[in-house]
């Protein structure tokens, strides 16, 4: 499909992606395919996207307040008090998490809240593996899927907007996908985990959070704290990789700098707020993908300092100029990086298994 369509496609939905990303819509999508790709023709694009990026920002400043009082906070228990964690205390903390969800579960169905309360009754479940849980606001949950404390390999999947409780089911899914292609895929001996980590406030569809690294920033020494209790879990010998989506691209940048892991991936990624990899300042592979349908090919990468808050991301992670190693997506979507069977989570399994001669490269 070409830019153009694909440009079309994203309008057709509302600017927005599955992971409630959103689109900057210009000049009806003419300066997608204007002037034939002539110099020319882009500099005069690179003017409407950055106008046009203005205007959202604006109308989100209007929304926001409006969308953030449209669902009342569900009540919920503060999180369990939990011993430092260690491959020695793990079972306890599964335990002490699966019976604050189970509360948590309880409350909210005394306030008539089903669709938390059926959120919640399934993280508490025997065979959930939850490693923190938060039911109050938006929610946090790090869930793990395999063995942590015996993990050769292991996995974190770091989400982008719009992500919470409420949508919780389709990032356990994309957790669960990769789960499920690591095991068949690892060498023999291999052992692997993935870890969901719902760690922080995501921004949402319609907010100027959304274009900005706020969140981000925030979101930081959580990412290097659970980072600190894998190795204390897993010990020193594990490789991890952190697996960003979209906005979570920009949490893995803001987190990188000297974060012990072994490898960054970055799907779907609107940029990570820096120029390059180098300046990451990471002694990880970083790595970046984007499927062929992925409406993010058309977001401008804007760097703005706009009443002292930095709009944009900087340089996309695909390009020559931003110096990833850049992996076949295959033709799919903003949502589809996590699809069984698709060329994206093939890879992004030798990524994180180290097999690194093995992933393809367009």
């Amino acid at each position: 499909m070409g830019s153009a369509s694909k440009y079309r496609r994203a309008v057709a939905d509302g600017g927005h992606g599955a992971d409630g990303g959103q689109v900057v819509v210009a000049d009806g999508g003419r300066g997608v395919v204007a002037d034939g790709g002539h110099r020319a023709g882009r500099w005069r694009r690179a003017g409407r996207w950055r106008r046009a990026a203005l205007a959202a920002l604006v109308t989100g400043a209007v929304v926001l307040p409006l969308s953030a009082a449209v669902r009342p906070d569900t009540p919920a228990p503060a999180p369990a008090s939990l011993a430092p964690l260690s491959a020695a205390t793990l079972d306890e903390a599964y335990a002490a998490n699966r019976a604050n969800a189970a509360e948590a579960s309880r409350l909210a169905a005394a306030h008539h809240d089903r669709r938390r309360a059926a959120t919640d009754r399934q993280l508490a479940a025997s065979t959930r593996h939850l490693l923190h849980f938060d039911g109050r606001g938006s929610g946090r949950v790090t869930e793990v899927l395999g063995d942590l404390a015996r993990a050769d390999r292991i996995a974190v999947l770091v989400p982008g907007s719009d992500t919470g409780l409420d949508t919780y089911g389709r990032f356990h899914a994309a957790a669960s996908a990769l789960h499920r292609q690591l095991a068949p895929q690892a060498p023999a001996g291999t052992r692997t985990a993935v870890v969901a980590w719902l760690g922080y406030e995501t921004p949402g569809t319609v907010s100027t959070a959304v274009t900005t690294t706020g969140r981000a920033e925030q979101a930081a020494p959580h990412l290097r704290a659970l980072v600190a209790d894998l190795r204390a879990i897993s010990g020193e010998g594990a490789r991890i990789s952190l697996l960003c989506h979209s906005y979570g691209s920009v949490v893995c940048g803001r987190s990188a700098a000297g974060l012990d892991v072994d490898d960054i991936a970055l799907v779907g990624s609107p940029g990570t707020g820096a120029d390059t990899a180098a300046a990451l300042h990471t002694r990880a592979r970083v790595w970046a993908g984007r499927g062929g349908d992925d409406w993010v090919e058309n977001v401008p990468h804007l760097d703005l300092d706009l009443f002292g808050t930095t709009v944009g991301f900087g340089t996309d992670p695909v390009s020559p100029a931003f110096g990833a190693r850049v992996f076949t997506a295959g033709d799919g979507g903003h949502s589809d990086y996590f699809r069984p069977g698709s060329t994206s989570l093939t890879n992004l399994a030798r990524i994180v298994l180290g097999e690194t001669k093995a992933v393809t490269h367009d």
